[in-house]
């Protein structure tokens, strides 16, 4: 277990600032996309680019 958390935590430091903001706000502080895109000061598919996007890399990054 150790280790799958050390890949995750480095995944997500890989991530750029925006995305992993847009991740924290989204998934850790259970904000609704509008409220992400509020919160950051963004466009709401902009915020929808964000999160997809690091999405994306966590699942290419973090092999199960």
């Amino acid at each position: 277990l150790p280790a799958e958390l050390a890949e995750i935590w480095q995944a997500l430091a890989d991530l750029t600032p925006r995305q992993r903001t847009a991740l924290v706000l989204r998934y850790h502080q259970d904000l609704t996309v509008p409220e992400v895109a509020e919160a950051m000061g963004e466009r709401l598919g902009t915020v929808k680019s964000l999160l997809s996007r690091a999405l994306a890399r966590l699942r290419d990054e973090v092999q199960p």
